[in-house]
């Protein structure tokens, strides 16, 4: 009887978390901006599908594959053009303009770490395509700290069992009272942790089907890695400078 009010208890705090956190990340994911709900151009769809990264890779890969960027061994870039398309383009020159020896894999997280790039980010959280990172932050770690303490209260309790049951006779083993509350809490945590981290947002995810519909008739290099990354290319689009980058 003693372990009856704790066993209450715990249930009681960990089925309030796991509604609190599910209820949260529910509410998160279905945030809706001051914006249209569609992808505006193919860098927010490369975006879209593979962050900054991706957005960066179809800039490089459109520009090489048209000759205003070469891309030689092993891994320097040199521009051939001064036409940019979008301001990532632009900004993909202006950083090569900058850059010391022209090394690519400098030039690629020098544009990812931009303004130009990190504003296509934030406009697809405002128009809530994209869940903004400090939001989903808090309830990412509450999903991870309730499933921690979940984890690790299944040894607890049963060690508590142990000892219950040799000190005094017990109607019902303390691990069976709490056991159903900690799984909960042990899914819960794990799901939602899981939903909180994934960035884009299930408008987002119609934004990008819809765009990749309407322009079904597209072959172009930088519209098959922003759909489909750099794996999705045929080895002589983007020679082997590019598909070095694969992986």
């Amino acid at each position: 009887m003693p372990l009856v009010l704790p066993a209450l208890l715990i249930t009681l705090a960990v089925v309030s978390a796991s509604l609190t956190l599910t209820l949260g990340v529910r509410a998160l994911r279905r945030s809706s901006g001051g914006g249209p709900a569609h992808a505006h151009d193919l860098m927010e769809v490369a975006f879209l599908n593979g962050g900054p990264s991706r957005a960066v890779d179809t800039a490089l890969a459109s520009m090489q594959s048209d000759g205003r960027l070469a891309i030689g061994g092993p891994g320097i870039a040199s521009a051939r053009s001064t036409l940019a398309r979008d301001p990532v383009e632009r900004t993909v020159f202006a950083e090569l303009a900058a850059a010391p020896n022209g090394a690519l894999h400098t030039l690629r997280h020098a544009v990812m770490r931009s303004a130009t790039v990190q504003e296509i980010g934030d406009s697809l959280a405002f128009r809530g395509l994209m869940v903004e990172p400090r939001a989903a932050r808090k309830w990412r770690s509450g999903s991870i700290a309730l499933l921690v303490a979940c984890a690790l209260g299944v040894p607890v309790a049963l060690v508590v069992t142990m000892v219950v049951s040799v000190l005094e006779e017990s109607f019902a083993p303390f691990v069976l009272m709490v056991l159903p509350a900690l799984l909960l809490g042990i899914v819960c945590g794990a799901v939602n942790a899981f939903r909180a981290g994934a960035r884009v947002t299930p408008a987002g995810r119609a934004a990008v089907r819809a765009y990749r519909a309407a322009h079904a008739d597209r072959s172009d290099v930088g519209h098959l890695v922003a759909l489909n990354g750099l794996r999705g290319l045929p080895t002589s689009c983007c020679g082997s400078s590019c598909g070095r980058r694969r992986g």
